[in-house]
């Protein structure tokens, strides 16, 4: 009996995380863009540095934080399905959403400028492609990870 009968008979119960398949790939894309929206100004900060004003981080924190809001409520609460409690009910869920999708196309806006009024105008053009890049990343991130999965858990 050799090491390949043995291993033959192990059996591995399957992992219920990737059972659903949809939701497991929009999440893994979803962060995959995430890190790479980071990675690039982190990147572009320690070539560049200096070069990128502490003021200028704060776009995407707040696709960031963007992120977060959209995707702290489920589909289910938008159609008003499970969530009856808290002061507003369905239409605070709608409207906390609503401010969320603000503001991180508003930081995909604000890095547009910036790239076009501060980093253009003074020859510096890889920290704001960079900043840019990185807003627009996680804001396609977010979409993916609110849109791109399903309510279901285990189907």
């Amino acid at each position: 009996m050799g090491l390949l009968d043995c291993l033959g008979n192990v059996n591995m119960p399957p992992c219920i995380w990737f059972e659903n398949k949809k939701n497991a790939y929009a999440s893994m894309l979803s962060g995959l863009l995430f890190f790479t929206g980071w990675w690039t100004i982190i990147d572009s900060a320690t070539v560049h540095a200096g070069e990128i004003p502490a003021g200028h981080w704060m776009c995407g924190v707040a696709g960031t934080l963007s992120l977060i809001m959209v995707n702290s409520v489920s589909n289910a609460q938008m159609r008003g399905d499970v969530y009856e409690g808290g002061c507003m009910g369905t239409r605070g869920a709608r409207i906390w959403i609503f401010l969320g999708f603000v503001m991180g196309f508003a930081a995909v806006i604000a890095s547009c400028a910036l790239l076009f009024t501060y980093y253009i105008n003074r020859d510096l053009k890889s920290p704001g492609v960079a900043l840019f890049m990185q807003n627009a990343l996680i804001c396609i991130a977010s979409i993916i990870f609110k849109f791109g999965r399903s309510d279901e858990v285990w189907g």
